[in-house]
């Protein structure tokens, strides 16, 4: 009995002092957090960019802990240089394309869906983002493979000879979808689609209809109304969503690896330099490539208000 009223104080005296001192309230309910974040996160990225600064020796095949740019030099062969370009075009091909088939979806949800269809389009954009990766992936493997659904409907309405044109053409084409850069992009942009549709939706939420109204009443076409009231005031929510399309498409290897050609993308010979390769120096400069894309491209993101619209 004494000792649980012994508790019953202590736990009062703790209470009442950091009740009179907020400062000291905020600052054990942040440290926690904010060490996870300063040693895992930021202690990581420390430690990838050091190691980017050292190289390896070609003869023993051990790193060399003296600091150098050459690493970073070796980014600019061609080879190396071909897939950050090959990636940076992916990415930003995948984000302009999820922009075109997110937009309508999000102005039929912001403007039109109500009550249970508002809901069935939330169902509808999360449920993807809910079932398994990998799973996603490899069914579109199948989908996509020379004896695979689109390849039957292919033939059914007679139109093979024009997905073979297609995949016979050197960059886009292969043996068949499932091997192919196109299909990479298909892909690409099923995954990160719903990345895409609810910032979009979100800002076209916040546009007032009275100017949309406004337009219509001073004459205004629908595609002026668009071109000049509705785009500018979503474009915040567009950035946002290209913020997720462009980085996640930067990072991924997963999808690469298992759907497209032999040719390589930046999460791809990352993992080859610090498995295979063991080439840890030159596998952390080339995480460093996507680390200052995504740095340039927040900036101008920032810039477009893209923030206000997450």
């Amino acid at each position: 009995m004494t000792a649980v009223a012994t508790s019953s104080s202590t736990l009062s005296r703790i209470s009442a002092t950091l009740w009179r001192r907020p400062g000291l309230l905020v600052f054990l309910m942040l440290t926690p957090p904010l060490l996870w974040l300063g040693v895992v996160y930021v202690g990581s990225l420390f430690a990838l960019l050091l190691q980017s600064f050292f190289s390896i020796d070609d003869f023993t095949g051990l790193t060399n802990y003296q600091l150098t740019l050459s690493t970073y030099a070796e980014l600019f062969r061609p080879s190396n240089f071909d897939i950050i370009r090959r990636t940076v075009v992916m990415a930003a091909l995948v984000t302009i394309a999820s922009a075109f088939l997110a937009f309508p979806i999000a102005y039929y949800a912001a403007r039109y869906a109500k009550g249970r269809w508002k809901a069935f389009f939330y169902l509808g954009v999360m449920l993807p983002l809910w079932s398994s990766y990998l799973v996603k992936i490899y069914a579109w493997k199948m989908i996509l493979a020379k004896e695979g659904i689109i390849s039957w409907v292919a033939d059914k309405l007679h139109v093979t000879p024009v997905l073979d044109a297609w995949l016979s053409l050197p960059v886009v084409g292969g043996n068949s979808l499932s091997v192919s850069s196109t299909g990479t992009f298909i892909v690409f942009v099923y995954i990160w689609l719903p990345y895409m549709i609810l910032p979009v939706q979100a800002a076209l939420e916040r546009v007032p209809s009275n100017l949309i109204e406004a337009s219509h009443d001073l004459g205004a076409a629908p595609a002026s109304t668009f071109r000049h009231v509705l785009l500018p005031l979503a474009l915040p929510g567009v950035a946002a969503g290209s913020i997720f399309t462009f980085s996640l498409t930067l990072g991924d290897y997963i999808v690469p690896g298992i759907i497209g050609t032999s040719r390589l993308f930046l999460g791809q010979v990352v993992y080859v330099q610090q498995g295979t390769a063991g080439n840890v120096p030159l596998a952390a400069a080339f995480s460093v490539v996507p680390v200052i894309i995504m740095g340039i491209y927040l900036w101008l993101a920032k810039k477009q208000g893209a923030f206000d619209a997450l």
